[in-house]
């Protein structure tokens, strides 16, 4: 284990941030979920119909930020500082685009809301919360595009400071706006919708500002501001981007196709459902935090060539994560009787809640797989075997044996749920395979 000991030590480092601000943006959704859920269940219904809709086109979006990441990342291991600026530059125009095109496929899909064969006494609810999640879209593409800046050229520790004030300041701003406290009305799902945007919206003045103000990235600074749009730039990233939003765009609608289905069942099934997917949330927010800094370290060394750092690197990460897999999953296995009560007074829903979390812990391992090796793949900017793997693992696989085990089989949220360790262990296995070939002809093309 020597071989990896300095990687450890560098994934750590470089990750803690990472995990901290990603352990932040679920704790806002905690948050969130335990604020509703204590309002009402039919508002917290409401808030998983909505959350994961709007998780499917945000993850998408997502993918035209992370692109950035490799190309930031091997320029900075190259010292190219004039290709960073031009690359952050082109980067926000094309996160500027994604925002418009979402922007425009939620306000069609908002006509179109009671027909997708949800509870009616949901509707009410779901229409303002919707309307201010959609409103709040380009301010969180353009914090993740940024973001890309700090984490890529290493400076993990700044957007984190951004990501975990602006979740305090949302939960401040759900206790004051869902409750009715300092004056304010009680607005229910509508001011924890409010206090989102609100905290979005800061979040992007804070982090445009850290890039304006800091001495650590002043020669980007300088470059970006002596760039250009280029057609070229835009071209390239799109054409990078695209395979990543489209393999995130598959997994979450995977989950959030689920949710219809979970939906079917019943509104306590599908309250239950939102609960789960927020502690999922947590362990996924650690797997993928960790394999983001496998990511920044893959695309500095695939800058300097060192196939044999890259190797360790996707390793050491591995190895991290399914630590991360066994320390997190103790402590939900042994209290799931209790984990429904922390979000909802509903016996019902934390019966439902304590069913669903065996097949959570099922695909731990296989969660932190795929997402180590899905993100070695992007630190080597070789992203389009994505897009076939997360079809197969996804929807060829996941979503039929979710429908089967869920409805046709009649096991409800816990048939559903364990629809998920089908698709992910092999996702896990196909990014391996992938990222091993790739490896292999780079280190052929270098000999």
């Amino acid at each position: 284990m020597k071989k990896y000991l300095s990687h450890y030590r560098a994934l750590v480092s470089l990750g803690t941030p990472l995990v901290i601000g990603q352990i932040g943006v679920v704790l806002q959704n905690f948050a969130d979920t335990l604020m509703i859920g204590h309002h009402t269940t039919v508002e917290l219904a409401a808030a998983s119909l909505v959350s994961n809709i709007f998780i499917l086109g945000l993850l998408m979006a997502m993918g035209f930020a992370l692109c950035l990441t490799p190309l930031i990342g091997k320029a900075h291991g190259q010292g190219d500082v004039e290709s960073i600026g031009m690359t952050v530059r082109n980067g926000i125009v094309v996160n500027t685009m994604a925002a418009i095109v979402l922007m425009t496929a939620y306000t069609v899909l908002y006509f179109f809301l009671d027909k997708l064969g949800q509870p009616a006494e949901l509707l009410p609810y779901v229409r303002p919360y919707y309307i201010i999640n959609l409103v709040s879209i380009p301010f969180v593409c353009w914090v993740n595009a940024l973001k890309q800046l700090f984490d890529a050229t290493t400076d993990t520790k700044t957007p984190m400071w951004v990501l975990l004030g602006g979740n305090a300041l949302n939960i401040v701003g759900n206790w004051i706006l869902i409750y009715g406290h300092c004056g304010m009305p009680e607005m229910g799902i509508t001011g924890a919708g409010l206090s989102t945007l609100t905290a979005r919206v800061v979040m992007f003045v804070a982090i445009v500002l850290c890039f304006a103000f800091s001495n650590r990235h002043s020669a980007e600074r300088k470059a970006f501001g002596k760039s250009r749009v280029s057609k070229d730039g835009i071209r390239s990233l799109i054409t990078l981007g695209a395979p990543i939003s489209l393999q995130m765009g598959m997994e979450s609608g995977a989950w959030s196709l689920c949710s219809i289905i979970v939906g079917w069942i019943g509104t306590n099934a599908l309250a239950g459902h939102q609960i789960m997917l927020t502690i999922s949330q947590l362990f996924f927010q650690f797997y993928y935090a960790l394999a983001s800094a496998v990511a920044i370290r893959v695309s500095l060394f695939h800058g300097q060539h060192d196939y044999i750092a890259i190797r360790r690197t996707a390793w050491a990460g591995c190895h991290l994560n399914f630590m991360i897999a066994i320390l997190v999953s103790i402590p939900v296995i042994i209290f799931r009787e209790q984990m429904g009560f922390l979000f909802t007074s509903s016996p019902q829903v934390a019966a439902e809640v304590a069913g669903a979390i065996v097949p959570l812990i099922v695909y731990q391992f296989s969660d932190g797989l795929q997402c180590t090796f899905s993100n070695a793949m992007r630190g080597l900017a070789y992203v389009r075997p994505t897009m076939l793997v997360a079809f197969i693992s996804y929807f060829v696989v996941s979503l039929p044996v979710a429908y089967v085990l869920g409805i046709t089989l009649h096991g409800g949220l816990v048939g559903v749920w364990f629809s998920f360790p089908f698709g992910l262990t092999i996702a896990g296995a196909l990014y391996y395979h992938y990222y091993h070939r790739r490896l292999l002809q780079l280190e052929k093309a270098k000999e």
